[in-house]
C-alpha cells in the first residue's frame, strides 16, 4: 500500500508503515489543512469510529472494521435478533417493551438472566433473577427488558477474530460463587484444550454477521451444544497480553499481508 493512501483514527495504527494516524476529532473543521487533505485523499480508513463510519462509506472509501462492527456494538437486542434471523445458536432470549414485561413469567421460570440491553460490558448490567423482588428491581431500572434462559456454566470461551480469522481463544472461568465468567468480575484465563468445533462456529458467525474485529463469547451446553452468547467489539486485551501477543503488531502484519 502506498504511503498516504490509508489513514487511521486508532492508536493501534500509530506506528504502522503506510498508514497515517490521525486523532479523532468531533468536528471536521478541527482538523488541520494537512489532515483534511489526507482524509479526503485516503482510499482506506482504519477504525473510522461510529461518528464517521457512514460518512466515509458515503464517500466511497474502504473501511476497517466493517460497518456491522459498529452497528451492533454494545447492543444486545440487535445482536440477538441478528443471531435469530441467521439461525446462529444462541441461548433462548426474549425482549419485552413496557407492559409486555408482564409476560416474562409466562415464558421463563426462576432463575433466569436479565441484562441491561444496551451499553453494558465487563459483566456489569447482568443479573441472575431468582425471585419476584429481583425481577421488580430490574424492571424499575430497565423499561426494555432483555431476558435470557439461565445456563449454569463453569466457564465460557472468548474467541478474538480479525477479518473473520481466529487470532486467539481462551477459556474464562468464574471464581467460586460468581455466575459471570468475566475477567472484570474475577474470572481466570486458560489457553488449554480449545475445541476446534467452537473455533469453527466462531469463524462462521463472524463471516455471517460480517464482524471483522470482534471478541465472541461462546458457551457449551450438554443438550444444546455450542452457542454464541454475545459479540464484544470493545474486547479487553488481557488475554492477548497474557499470551504475549500485541494487537498493534497483529494488525500491522495483517496490513502488510493485505488482509485488512
Amino acid at each position: 500500500m502506498e504511503s498516504g493512501n490509508a489513514v487511521a483514527f486508532s492508536h493501534r495504527f500509530k506506528e504502522c508503515p503506510g498508514v497515517v494516524f490521525i486523532p479523532v476529532r468531533p468536528n471536521f473543521s478541527d482538523y488541520s489543512e494537512e489532515e483534511r487533505r489526507r482524509i479526503r485523499g485516503a482510499r482506506k480508513v482504519y477504525y473510522p469510529t461510529w461518528l464517521y463510519v457512514d460518512l466515509f462509506l458515503t464517500l466511497g472509501k474502504t473501511i476497517f472494521p466493517s460497518r456491522e462492527t459498529y452497528v451492533y456494538s454494545g447492543d444486545k437486542i440487535k445482536q440477538t435478533v441478528l443471531f435469530q434471523i441467521l439461525g446462529i445458536p444462541h441461548p433462548r432470549t426474549r425482549i419485552y417493551f413496557g407492559d409486555q414485561s408482564k409476560e416474562i413469567l409466562k415464558d421463563f421460570t426462576y432463575p433466569f438472566i436479565a441484562k441491561v440491553p444496551r451499553g453494558s460490558s465487563m459483566g456489569q448490567g447482568v443479573y441472575l433473577i431468582r425471585d419476584q423482588e429481583g425481577l421488580e428491581r430490574y424492571l424499575r431500572r430497565n423499561p426494555v427488558a432483555y431476558i435470557q434462559e439461565y445456563l449454569p456454566l463453569e466457564k465460557d470461551l472468548r474467541v478474538i477474530l480479525i477479518k473473520h480469522e481466529v487470532v486467539l481463544a481462551y477459556w474464562k472461568a468464574a471464581p467460586p460463587g460468581e455466575f459471570r465468567n468475566n475477567l472484570a468480575q474475577g474470572a481466570t484465563i486458560s489457553f488449554e484444550d480449545i475445541p476446534r468445533e467452537a473455533l469453527a462456529l466462531a469463524e462462521e458467525v463472524a463471516r455471517k454477521c460480517n464482524f471483522d474485529d470482534v471478541g465472541l463469547d461462546l458457551c457449551h451446553n450438554n443438550s444444546k451444544g455450542w452457542m454464541v452468547l454475545e459479540a464484544n467489539m470493545h474486547y479487553g486485551l488481557q488475554g492477548l497480553k497474557q499470551k504475549g501477543l500485541d494487537i498493534r503488531l497483529i494488525l500491522r502484519d495483517m496490513v502488510k499481508q493485505g488482509k485488512i
